[in-house]
C-alpha cells in the first residue's frame, strides 16, 4: 500500500522534461549537502586561523564564501527550475482532468453530484493550505529520500568525533519529526473535515461580489443578512481549527525537549572535550554545526500535507478514470458537406436517473433531408430531451437514432463524435462565452477561422448589424467586466448564439436545431430570423422547437409532442383543419396576441 501511494504521487513527474527534472535532482542534491559541506568548510577555516594566527587564510575563506554563495545562488537559480518542473506537471495533469470530462460522450454521468465533487478535486485548483497540487505531492517523493542522504552527511561528520553522537542526535530528532508529523496530520484532517462549511462560505462571499446576485441583494435589502450569514460560517469554519492550534501551542514542550535536551548535552560534550584538550576548536565547530543540520534536516514536516492533499487529487483522477470513458478522438475537421442525411427516432424511449417515468415513450419519428420540422408540444413533453437524445448527450433508454439507416453511436462511422460533425444546435440554455464576439461565433467549429461563413452567419442570424455598432467590432469582448467590453440583451445574445450554430452549417454541418431560437426576440426581428432559416433549409434540416405556434406555422412539417410520443404530424393547415390540440393550443395563443400580451423572454437590456 505505502509503495502504491509512492508510485501514485511520484507518476507526474513522467510529464516534466527529462532536462528540467535531471536539473531539478542536481538541485536538491546540491543543497541538501550544503549543511555538511558548511560546517566542514567552517572548521577549516577555524583550522587554518588556529594553526596560522590571522595569516594567509585565503583559500579556506574562499572555500567558505563559496559555499554560503552556492547555497543564496542555487536558491536563485533552482527554484525557477522547481517552478517550471511544477507546471509541466500541473499543466498536464489539468490537461487530462479536461480531457477526460469533455471527452465523456453522454453528460448523464458528468451531472451526477459525486462525479462533480470529485471533478473539482481532481482539478487541483487550492484555495487553503490543506488542499495541494499533484505537483506538491511529486516532488516530495522526490525530495524526501535526497533531503535524508544530506541529514546522513551532517551524520557522518557526528560519527568522525564519535560514533554515539549519531543515535543521539538522531533518534530525537526522528521521533521530534514523528510526533510533528502526527501533529500536522490531525491539523490537516480537522481542515478537511471543514471542507462542506468552507464550500458554503466561499459560495456566499461570491454572491456578495457577483454582478447578477448584486441587483437582488440591493432591492430586497439582503445585504446584512448575507454578510451575517457569510461571517456565521467562517466561524464554524473556523473554530475548530483554532482550538487544535491552542492544542498545538500547549504540546510544544514535546518539541523543546526532544530538541534542546538532547543537542545541549551534545554541545556540553564537545565543549567540554575541546577545553580538556580532546579536540580542536575546529572539530568543535564542525560538530556542532552538523549537529544543527541533523535536526534541520528532520525538523521540516509539511510534506506530510503536501502528501496528504495531493494523495487526495490523485485519487480522485483514478476515480474520475474509471467513472467516465476513455476520451474519443475528436479531430477538428470539416464535415463531408454531403445531403442532409434521412434521422430516425425508432422506438426511442427515456427517463433521467432517479425519475419515476419516461420523458420519451417510444417516440418515432422521421427527420426528412432539407425539410424544415417544427416541434411543439406543451412543457415537460419532452422536446427539450429529444434535443439532447439527437446530439447524443444522453443515451436512449431503449430504441436508436440513425442518420440514413445507421446508429448515429456506431462506431464505424466514427459514433457519436462522427456524428456531431453533421450537427449544429442552439440549445435553450445557450453558452454566453465571455470571449470577443468573432469567437462567439466561431466557436461554432473547432476549425481554422473562415471569413466569410463568419460573415455570412452574422448576417443570416440578424447579429452582423449588432457587430458593427460594437465598439470593436468583431474584437470587442462580451462581457462587461472586460475591458472595452460590453453586456448584450436577451436577444442580442441569442442571435450570437445563432450566428454560432449557423457558422457551423456553413462549415460542413447538415443537421440544425433550434430549441426556443426566438424567445428573446421581438416578433419583427423574429419575422426577419425566420425568414432567413427558411433559406437555409435545404443544404440542411432544420429542427424548429418553439412555444410561439405562429413562428411555426410556415415550417414544411409541424409535429405535436404528448406523453413522450408524437401525437399529431401535418402542416399548419392540415393540423388547424383537424381540429385536434394544435389547434386549440393556436387559437389560444393567437387569442393572446390579439390582446397585446408579448411572451417574449428578455433580460440585460442595455
Amino acid at each position: 500500500m505505502i509503495l502504491r501511494n509512492a508510485l501514485l504521487l511520484a507518476r507526474p513527474l513522467r510529464d516534466v522534461r527529462p532536462a528540467v527534472l535531471v536539473t531539478l535532482i542536481l538541485g536538491y542534491l546540491l543543497r541538501s549537502m550544503l549543511p555538511a559541506a558548511t560546517a566542514l568548510a567552517t572548521a577549516a577555516l577555524i583550522a587554518h586561523v588556529d594553526g596560522n594566527g590571522l595569516g594567509p587564510v585565503v583559500v579556506p575563506l574562499l572555500i567558505l564564501g563559496f559555499v554560503i554563495m552556492a547555497d543564496q545562488g542555487l536558491g536563485a537559480v533552482f527554484e525557477p527550475v522547481e517552478f517550471l518542473a511544477c507546471g509541466q506537471m500541473d499543466g498536464a495533469h489539468r490537461a487530462r482532468v479536461a480531457r477526460l470530462a469533455t471527452g465523456a460522450q453522454t453528460v448523464a454521468v458528468l451531472e451526477r453530484p459525486e462525479v462533480q465533487d470529485l471533478l473539482r478535486t481532481a482539478a487541483a485548483d487550492p484555495v487553503t493550505w490543506a488542499e495541494q497540487k499533484p505537483s506538491d505531492g511529486a516532488v516530495v517523493q522526490l525530495h524526501r529520500p535526497i533531503r535524508y542522504l544530506g541529514m546522513a552527511a551532517a551524520a557522518a561528520i557526528l560519527a568522525g568525533y564519535a560514533w554515539w553522537l549519531v543515535p543521539a542526535l538522531v533518534i530525537p530528532a526522528l521521533l521530534n519529526r514523528l510526533h510533528l508529523l502526527h501533529v500536522t496530520r490531525r491539523h490537516y484532517v480537522i481542515w478537511q473535515a471543514q471542507a462542506p462549511t468552507e464550500r458554503r462560505f466561499t459560495y456566499w462571499g461570491r454572491v456578495a461580489t457577483s454582478l447578477a446576485e448584486g441587483k437582488e441583494l440591493r432591492v430586497f435589502g439582503l445585504g446584512d443578512w448575507l454578510v451575517n450569514r457569510y461571517r456565521t460560517l467562517v466561524r464554524r469554519y473556523l473554530e475548530p481549527v483554532y482550538a487544535d492550534e491552542r492544542r498545538q501551542n500547549l504540546q510544544k514542550w514535546r518539541t523543546a525537549v526532544l530538541i534542546f535536551v538532547p543537542i545541549s548535552f551534545v554541545y556540553y560534550v564537545v565543549a567540554r572535550g575541546t577545553a580538556d584538550g580532546r579536540a580542536t576548536i575546529a572539530t568543535e565547530t564542525a560538530v556542532l554545526t552538523a549537529a544543527w543540520a541533523v535536526y534541520t534536516a528532520a525538523f521540516w514536516t509539511y510534506d506530510a500535507v503536501k502528501i496528504a492533499g495531493a494523495r487526495v487529487v490523485m485519487r480522485a483522477y483514478e476515480q474520475v478514470r474509471e467513472l467516465l470513458p476513455a476520451p474519443a478522438q475528436t479531430a477538428t475537421k470539416d464535415a463531408d458537406g454531403g445531403p442532409p442525411p434521412l434521422v430516425r427516432f425508432e422506438g426511442v424511449s427515456f427517463g433521467y436517473e432517479g425519475a419515476d417515468r419516461l420523458v420519451l415513450d417510444r417516440l418515432d419519428l422521421e427527420l426528412r433531408p432539407g425539410e424544415m420540422l417544427a416541434v411543439v408540444g406543451l412543457n415537460g413533453a419532452g422536446k427539450s430531451t429529444m434535443t439532447k437524445l439527437l446530439a447524443g448527450l444522453y443515451e436512449p433508454t431503449a430504441g436508436r437514432i440513425t442518420a440514413d439507416g445507421v446508429d448515429i453511436a456506431d462506431p464505424a462511422t466514427g459514433g457519436i463524435p462522427g456524428w456531431r460533425r453533421r450537427l449544429a444546435i442552439v440549445f435553450q440554455d445557450f453558452v454566453r462565452y465571455h470571449l470577443p464576439a468573432r469567437d462567439n461565433v466561431r466557436l461554432g467549429h473547432g476549425g481554422a477561422l473562415d471569413g466569410a461563413a463568419l460573415q455570412q452567419a452574422a448576417e443570416e442570424s440578424g447579429a452582423l448589424r449588432l457587430v458593427e455598432e460594437l465598439p470593436d467590432g468583431w474584437d470587442t469582448p462580451l462581457a462587461r467586466d472586460r475591458t472595452g467590453g460590453v453586456d448584450l440583451s436577451g436577444g442580442q445574445w441569442q442571435q450570437v448564439a445563432l450566428a454560432r450554430a449557423l457558422y457551423a452549417v456553413y462549415r460542413g454541418a447538415r443537421v440544425l436545431v433550434l430549441d426556443e431560437p426566438t424567445a428573446h426576440l421581438d416578433v419583427r426581428t423574429e419575422f426577419d430570423v425566420f425568414e432567413r432559416l427558411m433559406r437555409a433549409r435545404g443544404n440542411a434540416t432544420v429542427v424548429l422547437i418553439s412555444h410561439r405556434l405562429s413562428t411555426v406555422r410556415q415550417a414544411d412539417r409541424i409535429v405535436l409532442l404528448d406523453g413522450g410520443r408524437v401525437v399529431e404530424d401535418g402542416t399548419h393547415d392540415s393540423l388547424i383543419e383537424r381540429d385536434g390540440r394544435y389547434a386549440e393550443m393556436f387559437a389560444l395563443q393567437a387569442e393572446r396576441f390579439t390582446r397585446g400580451y408579448d411572451d417574449r423572454i428578455e433580460e440585460m437590456e442595455g
